[in-house]
């Protein structure tokens, strides 16, 4: 399983989606190294201390760097996906391109992933 970005904020409020990603990540877990990016964010917003929750992620999944040709497909993924997605962007492209290499179900509650294949919505 990929968890994304909202994957791991519900994680990390204790909400009730968040608790599907605490049994999610009893078995092997990935993250997409941009969600990092994002979630460093959103500690920022919150006013949480980053390190703590960057290093529990780094803790509790593996993380994917993304490589060129990752880069190269989601290029691609990028510009189809903005035809079909109202609000869609580079990072989801990213995520989406990062599974479909790696043979990976994507976990999250993003409304820009309904109805994409090997996705979970929470």
């Amino acid at each position: 399983m990929l968890l994304d970005t909202y994957a791991w904020v519900e994680f990390f409020r204790g909400t009730k989606k968040g608790e599907m990603v605490k049994e999610i990540l009893k078995s092997q877990c990935f993250t997409c190294a941009i969600s990092l990016a994002e979630l460093n964010e959103w500690c920022h917003r919150e006013k949480l201390r980053s390190h703590k929750y960057l290093k529990m992620v780094k803790e509790l999944s593996i993380i994917i760097v993304p490589d060129e040709a990752i880069y190269e497909l989601a290029g691609r993924i990028n510009f189809l996906q903005k035809k079909r997605v109202k609000g869609w962007g580079m990072v989801d492209s990213l995520i989406l391109t990062t599974a479909k290499i790696y043979g990976l179900t994507i976990v999250t509650g993003d409304k820009h992933f309904k109805n994409i294949k090997n996705v979970v919505m929470m």
